[in-house]
């Protein structure tokens, strides 16, 4: 089983039918101080008994009840006689397989609806008053049409008669739209009125109480084993140093590659960071000049991402073999990674996510992972960070891709143009941090293209490279939407690019969202 029991005796089980947004859920009941874990809806009854939840969520899904092969919850969900809260298709099935009916509907709903409440119920305490109508966030085309023995209807919809559901006796509770998305104003309350008020779940899930856990864990797994963590620079592989540093000192090695293709200034502030403030054993490897040279000439961005991945393996490798005596590697592995996905047609799919920050490392090194965050979401790390006392601004820093300023080269990649994205990135990013806009960007980067344009400047003709800029604001990374920059910023930037950096000569506007388009350029 997980580690749950370690983490908190008072724990929420999330059975995830295939929804996009279950994660969405999890980090809602956190949120609220309360413990929770996402698992399959194939999760077996013994299994759910093991964990011992002290209530259940189900989610939503992409299948449709009315079909003979759409998922189901396991009994167990009934028969522990704990609160239950079926979300959208939770609540669909939780209907169908206590009695009720669940149909196609001509009605259907998605996006923004107004459902008007109409009973008292516990979910809705302090929250919202019998007669009210109130903002929600729909995603569906079936219906419930009856209800079960037990059950009665609290709320309602233009196209849901029953879209919100109580059976007080038993604790059991649905909601046809998503309270745990951001278009539901007031849905984190009501989630945290079923963890809190319907289950009585007091909430003791802090990140210090996590920390001091996460502490003993480690003491626990390693004993006086040395560990070696790969570092790279990033806020996931450094709260993970930190971290096991404070549990078990100088047993702990981090080694730190500088490929040559980090941001200005980078290298030094990890090596400041971790040597001199946190006086934390440290191996910074110079190899600029290594991975450069595999790097000249390669163009397609999938090749430079297995140049890359090789390469730093390879070196690593070599330097973890001169510390010795390693028998631990530590990774910054998040719950997203490990999270198994689901296929709401057959059941869990056969896969679980793997996420390796130093790819490959395991198999080649033959070491123990020691891996203190997995299950913690990206938030909840960077609540750890500043817990452990990482400088806010390091903690807060943007997405970095692991390959670094190789995929924001598109083409091949020269230590001249490195030169050049690296000032005008740089030059991009303190203007956003002047702005007061950084914490408002989920991610911010200057791509320097393979383009180069014809110019004046000082009355003569340049012929020098194009800059894209790009900027985004995003929850989670998987969709994102472009920042709408005021005009004068924008022509802020690019004056101060063009004059400052020499080899630009012009500067452009990303405004693509994902999808269609991603994130990164390459």
């Amino acid at each position: 089983m997980s580690s749950a029991a370690s983490l908190s005796a008072e724990r929420v089980l999330i059975l995830d039918f295939g929804s996009q947004v279950t994660q969405l859920i999890a980090r809602r009941v956190r949120e609220s101080g309360v413990y929770c874990e996402i698992h399959p809806f194939g999760m077996s009854d013994e299994r759910i008994r093991e964990y011992d939840p002290k209530a259940i969520i189900l989610s939503g899904s992409p299948a449709s009840v009315t079909e003979a092969n759409g998922p189901r919850a396991p009994q167990a969900v009934f028969d522990l006689k704990v609160p239950v809260l079926g979300i959208c298709y939770g609540q669909q099935t939780m209907c169908h397989q206590l009695g009720g009916t669940v149909s196609g509907s001509d009605h259907r709903e998605f996006g923004r609806a107004f459902i008007e409440i109409k009973e008292p119920c516990a979910l809705f305490d302090g929250l919202w008053e019998i007669g009210s109508k109130e903002q929600v966030w729909m995603s569906h085309g079936d219906r419930v049409t009856a209800l079960p023995d037990g059950f009665r209807a609290v709320a309602v919809s233009d196209g849901a008669p029953f879209a919100a559901i109580a059976d007080d006796s038993r604790r059991m509770y649905g909601v046809q739209f998503h309270p745990e998305v951001v278009h539901t104003p007031h849905g984190a309350q009501l989630l945290a009125n079923f963890v809190h008020r319907v289950a009585g779940i007091e909430g003791d899930w802090t990140m210090a109480a996590f920390k001091q856990q996460a502490i003993e864990k480690i003491r626990a797994q390693v004993g006086t084993g040395k560990v070696i963590c790969g570092l790279s620079g990033g806020v996931d592989s450094s709260v993970a140093a930190v971290l096991i540093h404070e549990a078990i000192g100088d047993q702990l090695t981090c080694i730190f590659v500088d490929t040559g293709l980090m941001r200005a200034g980078e290298s030094e502030e990890v090596v400041r960071l971790f040597r001199d403030h946190y006086n934390i054993p440290l191996v910074h490897r110079e190899a600029s000049d290594l991975f450069l040279g595999k790097l000249a000439g390669v163009t397609d961005p999938e090749q430079k991402r297995k140049i890359i991945g090789g390469l730093f393996i390879d070196v690593f490798d070599e330097e973890s073999a001169k510390v010795g005596g390693a028998e631990f590697l530590a990774q910054g592995t998040l719950y997203p990674d490990v999270i198994e996905s689901v296929s709401f047609t057959g059941g869990p799919s056969v896969t679980i996510k793997s996420h390796h920050n130093v790819g490959g490392l395991p198999e080649r090194m033959k070491l123990k992972l020691v891996e203190p965050l997995r299950e913690l979401f990206k938030d909840e790390v960077r609540a750890l960070g500043r817990e452990l006392g990482l400088p806010p601004a390091f903690i807060g820093r943007h997405p970095f891709p692991g390959p670094g300023l190789a995929i924001r080269v598109p083409g091949e990649i020269t230590p001249e143009k490195l030169e050049i994205l690296r000032k005008a990135d740089t030059i991009y990013l303190e203007e956003i941090r002047n702005a007061g806009l950084y914490d408002a960007i989920w991610q911010a980067f200057a791509v320097l293209l393979p383009v180069r344009t014809v110019g004046v400047m000082g009355d003569g003709r340049t012929y020098d490279h194009v800059l894209a800029l790009r900027a985004v604001t995003s929850t989670d990374g998987m969709t994102a939407d472009w920042y709408p920059f005021p005009h004068d910023f924008l022509a802020r930037v690019s004056n101060r690019i063009v004059n400052e950096v020499r080899g630009v000569n012009r500067v452009v506007y990303d405004i693509t969202s994902k999808p269609p388009g991603t994130i990164e350029w390459e």
